[in-house]
């Protein structure tokens, strides 16, 4: 994998900055906001300066039980080409759900939202990972989330589902460090646990944010400076494995350049105690072999870093072929990013599986234990090759009836599926909701403007019963004509204000300024009135 160094998410916000910083290697930029065809200035100086540009998506829902929309793939791949970068990430989440799978309205969440650690959800991500792997003309990347909710009934812990995913279709991973931590503090999980069952050789980079506590529950903000316990795990696997490249992601709330840069010393600081660790950990080991007359780094990963667990779920070999029709050894030596890589280079199952599978042809895998009487997933036609749609319907029907249900509790009222925490998913829906209001704030600043300190109330008034169907824009139009149409604006000038606003952005085209257009539009009111 490229060496990338220290990164900051570039932002609107703080690209005059995020220029002058010193030691800034590359940028990440949030793939949605970037218009291939008219590239922001900041972005073009630093291309030509040599930085590295890496596009950063959040609206494929790869998590999702739908397969990834053409068009969206062809967006990103676009504006990867704009670029000029050479990887493209996304998450491990879903972001819609309902349609013709559920037979229901389809809901957008506005949010990244956890997929269950499950057997079907796995099969379900695996193909839409080889879809997107197979339209986008760099490797793919893709990210672990932070969850304020748990699913019932998982099968797998994080570090586990990571593995088995990288080993089944050669993704690589972007550790998120503090996602890590906040599904420590929300969920109960060991980020030392889910450090030690990762394919560590998978890593492309690692995020460090910032967040808060309240009421017992981290928020992942993106709004504060990085904690402590953050750069604590940052720490932990810097010991294990030197991360080709990290990156502080600030969102809002920027502070001041002087503040950036402290908190990219922090990270430096925090990776630089890890690789001491690390060296310490490999000197005690090549002593212990040499007192033992042998290599004691038969266990280790092909990076040196110390001895590493093998996730149960990996425990058995595999015999899950690549898409390219390769061993699943084979796909974990490509996301090593090592050519001819070693046995010893190969996470444990992937060399087990590629020793006994030298001599014979690769079969299908036994199907997945809660399902029994179904066909196996990822089973490879005759001629070696992977079907593009090798995942079995009933899968994703399954997987999509589950997360219809969840957002549905989330964002429209619907009761709370059955072994899921209502307080937490009170919580959650509160946070979408705000979310929501946030972001329309964002994308369309008059509302606020407009209706003044009752923008908020209002909005979140109107979430409640209005579930978003499409993305932000759509929603801030859907939002004023709610107020519009049901005649909650008392003070005549705001109605007036927000009726223009809305006229001139519901068209398919902004409304003609000419005195004459605007004199004709001002007679026709007149005329409608008598």
């Amino acid at each position: 994998m490229e060496r990338l160094g220290t990164g900051i998410g570039w932002r609107p916000e703080i690209a005059d900055a995020v220029e002058r910083m010193p030691g800034i290697d590359w940028v990440e930029a949030v793939a949605e906001n970037v218009c291939p065809g008219h590239l922001a200035e900041s972005l073009v100086r630093l291309r030509e300066r040599g930085v590295t540009v890496i596009p950063h998506g959040v609206s494929l829902g790869l998590g999702g039980a739908e397969r990834p929309d053409a068009g969206r793939l062809a967006a990103l791949a676009e504006r990867v080409q704009a670029l000029g970068a050479p990887l493209v990430t996304e998450h491990i989440a879903f972001v819609r759900a309902g349609g013709p799978l559920t037979a229901s309205p389809r809901l957008e969440a506005g949010h990244l939202l956890p997929v269950p650690r499950t057997r079907d959800a796995l099969d379900v991500l695996c193909e839409n990972v080889r879809i997107a792997q197979d339209a986008l003309p760099v490797p793919l990347a893709v990210e672990n989330i932070a969850a304020l909710i748990s699913w019932p009934g998982e099968e797998m812990t994080e570090g586990q589902f990571l593995y088995e995913l990288a080993d089944r279709t050669g993704v690589r991973l972007l550790i998120d460090v503090a996602n890590l931590h906040t599904n420590h503090v929300n969920r109960g999980e060991d980020p030392a646990k889910a450090l030690a069952e990762l394919p560590l050789e998978a890593i492309a980079y690692v995020h460090v944010a910032g967040g808060f506590e309240r009421d017992g529950v981290w928020h992942d903000s993106h709004a504060h400076a990085v904690p402590q316990p953050v750069l604590d795990i940052l720490t932990d696997l810097a010991s294990r494995v030197t991360p080709p490249g990290v990156l502080l992601e600030r969102d809002e709330n920027f502070p001041e350049p002087g503040e950036l840069e402290r908190e990219l010393g922090a990270i430096r600081g925090a990776l630089e105690k890890g690789a001491v660790e690390r060296e310490a950990t490999e000197r005690r080991a090549s002593a212990e072999g040499a007192a033992l007359g042998g290599p004691a780094s038969a266990e280790r990963s092909s990076w040196g870093s110390r001895p590493r667990e093998t996730p149960r779920a990996a425990q058995v070999p595999r015999e899950t072929p690549t898409r390219d029709g390769a061993s699943s050894a084979e796909a974990a030596s490509e996301a090593a990013g090592l050519e001819g890589a070693s046995p010893e280079a190969v996470p444990a199952a992937g060399a087990a599986e590629r020793a006994r599978t030298e001599s014979t042809p690769p079969k299908a895998p036994p199907a997945a234990t809660t399902h029994p009487a179904e066909t196996a997933v990822d089973t490879p036609p005759r001629d070696g090759t992977v079907r593009a749609e090798a995942v079995t319907d009933p899968a994703r029907q399954r997987l999509a009836l589950a997360q219809a249900s969840l957002l549905s509790a989330l964002v429209a009222g619907t009761p709370v599926p059955e072994g899921f925490d209502r307080v937490r998913l009170g919580v959650q829906a509160r946070a979408l909701a705000g979310k929501r209001a946030d972001v329309v704030a964002k994308v369309a600043p008059e509302l606020p403007v407009i209706l003044g300190n009752g923008y908020r109330r209002a909005f979140l008034g109107y979430s409640h019963g209005h579930p978003m169907t499409d993305g932000y824009r759509r929603d801030a139009l859907d939002f004023a004509g709610y107020l519009l149409a049901g005649g909650r604006l008392e003070d005549a000038r705001v109605r007036a204000e927000l009726q223009e606003w809305w006229l001139e952005r519901s068209g398919p085209k902004p409304r003609s300024r000419r005195p004459g257009v605007r004199l004709a539009r001002a007679t026709r009111r007149v005329l409608l009135r008598r």
